[in-house]
């Protein structure tokens, strides 16, 4: 099968405009026993899906670039007002109004910590993390909520200062262009792509 007229999609007046292919059908394969006798075939299949990010869109773009973004409450008659929040949310959920971009960047590089984490060899379809994948819940000082990520160097500890890495180099423009570190790490120690 060819897959010269891959999918692409471009915005054109604030819509997705599709073009190419996004599913390609590979030939079957026959499933055997060990004596020969067919059970099956395969189906592969190349999918593309596209996911789009909306208003989240900032935080990611924001990764590429070395930076992480939260949101913060400003309705002042909202128990949540000055709440920051991380993982980025558009509204707030306690009173669902517009949430204001804010840069963690130099707290989370001042350091997080490790409120608990999960080891893991593991993985469900589509991993690109080396196993074992050491899963950390980050929690920042001042934030109301924790994020979930992967510490790339060490081994996790409860309570342990943590910084984090961006993949700036080839970014992904996923969840993936951030990782967290022991504070302290060398440089030279970070995953390729990455820097502080």
């Amino acid at each position: 099968m060819s897959i010269e007229n891959r999918g692409t999609v471009k915005v054109e007046n604030g819509r997705y405009r599709v073009k190419g292919n996004f599913h390609y059908i590979y030939p079957n394969d026959p499933i055997r026993n060990s004596k020969g006798e067919l059970l099956g075939v395969t189906n592969p299949r190349d999918v593309t899906h596209i996911h789009t990010y909306g208003g989240e869109a900032p935080f990611f773009e924001n990764l590429s670039k070395g930076k992480l973004l939260a949101t913060k409450c400003t309705n002042s008659k909202c128990d949540a007002h000055n709440s920051i929040f991380i993982p980025y949310r558009i509204h707030c959920p306690d009173c669902l109004q517009r949430c204001k971009q804010v840069d963690i960047t130099a707290l989370a590089q001042r350091g997080a910590s490790v409120h608990t984490f999960m080891i893991t060899e593991r993985t469900g379809a589509f991993n690109t993390l080396e196993t074992p994948i050491r899963f950390v819940n980050v929690e920042f000082e001042g934030i109301a909520t924790i994020l979930m990520g992967y510490l790339s160097v060490g081994e996790p500890k409860i309570g342990m200062k943590v910084v984090p890495i961006f993949q700036t180099k080839n970014p992904t423009f996923t969840i993936m262009d951030l990782s967290w570190v022991p504070k302290g790490t060398s440089e030279s120690d970070l995953p390729e792509g990455f820097s502080f």
